[in-house]
């Protein structure tokens, strides 16, 4: 029996393509959401007496006809209701990734580069990208920035009526003004990518539907823009990392840490790919998305974690932080430091980020401070971070390893 599971799983697919094409169709960012989220509910109630034999191409009509309907109540737009009631429908029979003769898949990253719209703020751009192309829900992008959710809540109405007000036309920009969005649309991209890879909350470590969508609009992204190294750059890194995935979890669920991971299971047609488009990327300079794939590429080149080339790893985030500054980067660097030359210098890089509050309310300053500690032999102090680290925490496959490393120390 079809039930609500089914119905998220398929909106969770679909959802960037549907909006996306009735974003299109009616030149109305918040109807085209509207119309879609009412597809859904309809979705609900329909689906366990009949289930669809195409259920995309079911949500895509749903979602049409309430779209129409929306557009019939506005009198001012009855000439566009006029030329939308012509549209040939989209039922079980046709290919649900077209509409109107033009792929979806375009209409995706097309709806990408509106929103990142120089209209907007930075910030804007991409809580509005992140919430409707790439399918994140308000409070997955608040933990993503560490922010209030009202404050992407707020952020997402405010874009959605610039956007509106500014009569932003749905169609993908010319090259220069791609090349002006780009940047947003790239930490759109590698944003929806770390969300699937190390999932925020929730009791799954990964979430692969929504990486391997990451994965695909960069490669969309990469054959439109080829010149663009910082594009393979992100292709690189995303393939790279992803490469892991078969190796991260056991049967279970559970957590797989790096140094405990069966490096044969890693997908080598991923790692290949990934350092096919890092040599894409390299003779023309390598910025902050090729810089982590570099570093990914030095792990998946290494047999093991001892055999690991921890000295070019530190010099590579010593690079990274010099172009593209953050206590994440920061905190990686320590973790590789502490493979390279010790916890003690890696702890005095993590108590400097302590003591500035660089990442405030996030669990990743603990875990590793609690690591370093624990190599230290400083137990009672390590169980303390790690515990902390645990309470932080919003995703409990995470949760459940920190809290058995800090009973381990008991």
């Amino acid at each position: 029996m079809v039930g609500a599971a089914d119905v998220e799983a398929v909106w969770r697919i679909e959802s960037a393509r549907i909006v996306a094409a009735l974003t299109r169709f009616t030149g109305d960012f918040e109807l085209a959401e509207d119309a879609a989220q009412e597809a859904v509910a309809e979705a609900l109630v329909s689906w366990p007496q009949t289930p669809p034999a195409n259920p995309a191409a079911w949500l895509m009509a749903a979602a049409r006809r309430r779209a129409i309907d929306a557009v019939r109540r506005r009198s001012a737009l009855r000439d566009r209701y006029a030329l939308l009631a012509t549209a040939p429908a989209v039922d079980g029979g046709i290919d649900p990734d077209r509409l109107e003769g033009d792929r979806i898949d375009d209409d995706v990253l097309a709806l990408m580069f509106i929103s990142c719209h120089p209209v907007l703020s930075p910030e804007a751009r991409v809580a509005l990208t992140l919430r409707v192309v790439g399918g994140l829900s308000s409070e997955e992008i608040a933990r993503a920035f560490l922010v209030p959710v009202p404050t992407v809540q707020a952020r997402i109405t405010r874009a959605k009526k610039t956007i509106a007000a500014a009569g932003v036309p749905f169609e993908l920009p010319a090259a220069g003004e791609r090349r002006e969005r780009l940047g947003g649309v790239l930490s759109v991209i590698y944003v929806i990518f770390t969300e699937g890879s190390t999932a925020t909350s929730g009791d799954r470590l990964l979430r692969p539907d929504v990486a391997y969508e990451a994965i695909r609009l960069a490669r969309t992204l990469a054959a439109l823009q080829p010149d663009e190294p910082e594009v393979h750059g992100l292709l690189a890194l995303c393939e790279l990392t992803a490469a892991r995935f078969p190796a991260r979890t056991a049967p279970d669920g559970s957590p797989i840490l790096l140094e405990h991971q069966d490096r044969a299971r890693w997908d080598l047609s991923a790692i290949r790919r990934g350092l096919a488009a890092l040599t894409e990327a390299a003779p023309r300079g390598l910025g902050p998305y090729g810089l982590q794939a570099a570093i990914a590429a030095t792990h998946a080149s290494a047999p093991s974690v001892e055999a690991t080339d921890w000295d070019r790893i530190v010099v590579l985030y010593e690079a990274l932080g010099r172009i593209a500054p953050s206590p994440v980067v920061e905190l990686n660097r320590a973790v590789a430091v502490a493979m390279a030359t010790g916890p003690a210098q890696a702890l005095a890089i993590v108590d400097e980020l302590v003591a500035a509050n660089r990442l405030p309310g996030s669990h990743l300053v603990p875990t590793v401070r609690g690591e370093l500690l624990t190599r230290l032999g400083r137990r009672p102090e390590a169980r303390a971070e790690l515990e902390l680290a645990a309470r932080l925490c919003t995703n409990q496959r995470e949760r459940s390893v920190l809290l058995h490393k800090a009973a381990t120390l008991d």
